[in-house]
């Protein structure tokens, strides 16, 4: 059976967000191997993987204040040095990937991103189309891009993810980070925070209200600007189902690709 599922790599799970250009390779080439595994066990899927930028372009960008736009020569300079770690970053995400077999190609999302206040407006769709036509695994990441209104700005994985999902309508978006999925605070700081196990129209107000940040440095707004992408988006597609897992324990990122009942405590998004 044919199905499309979106997946994230958080770049909580893939990075060490705390320091400065720091990957978590291990971590990386684990989470390959069961893309790959998964791939063998269902030959009929069809994904369009991305990553997020955690501790390569979140910190740099925080530093020249890149999301909230991009106005003078040094601003310009940082833009263009988020650009550089950012694509550093995946290159390492595309090499485990090809290591193992699975053959991703790795799309830069600023070279045809534009935006308009923050928001993205639009990016290039043929290359992800036709990457899905001949079998390959079409591979973007957070990004910077050009903005009308303030120069320069910051796309999230999820921002491109919802730009795709309007044209490409998966089945499936699965985002993997570091915690089984969305707390009413942070666990890393307040252990004894609760979990949401579904989100939906009935209860997500009162969600809302008591959703908490991320771990580490996110200019993309955390936890919350990650889940109202998502709302935003099932919102406008009925019967898309998000999932939001962690990453960390093995096999998860494959038993959620094979939608095993095994998959551990997570949050499902759904309108």
């Amino acid at each position: 059976m044919s199905e499309l599922v979106f997946v994230k790599l958080g770049g909580s799970v893939i990075t060490d967000k705390t320091c400065a250009e720091t990957a978590r390779p291990d971590v990386i080439a684990r989470m390959a191997r069961e893309v790959a595994s998964a791939r063998a066990e269902q030959p009929g899927l069809k994904l369009v993987l991305g990553h997020g930028s955690g501790s390569y372009g979140h910190v740099i960008a925080q530093r020249f204040g890149t999301r909230e736009g991009v106005h003078d020569a040094d601003a310009w300079r940082g833009f263009a040095e988020v650009a550089t770690v950012a694509a550093r970053l995946n290159r390492i995400v595309a090499d485990a990937l090809q290591k193992v077999g699975v053959p991703v190609w790795s799309l830069q999302p600023s070279a045809s991103a534009r935006c308009d206040g923050g928001a993205l407006e639009s990016m290039e769709l043929a290359p992800v189309l036709q990457a899905l036509e001949h079998g390959l695994v079409p591979l973007l990441y957070g990004d910077v891009a050009l903005d009308r209104s303030q120069g320069g700005t910051i796309i999230s994985t999820e921002q491109i993810f919802a730009h795709l999902a309007y044209h490409l309508h998966p089945d499936r978006l699965i985002l993997v980070g570091t915690v089984d999925g969305v707390f009413e605070a942070d666990p890393v700081r307040e252990p004894a925070a609760r979990r949401i196990s579904s989100i939906s129209a009935a209860n997500w107000a009162s969600v809302r209200a008591r959703l908490g940040g991320s771990h580490g440095t996110d200019v993309t707004g955390g936890m919350l600007a990650k889940v109202e992408e998502m709302i935003k988006l099932a919102r406008q597609m009925p019967g898309l189902e998000v999932q939001i897992v962690s990453g960390e324990p093995v096999d998860v990122l494959k038993m959620a690709l094979l939608k095993s009942a095994r998959v551990p405590a997570g949050t499902t998004v759904r309108w």
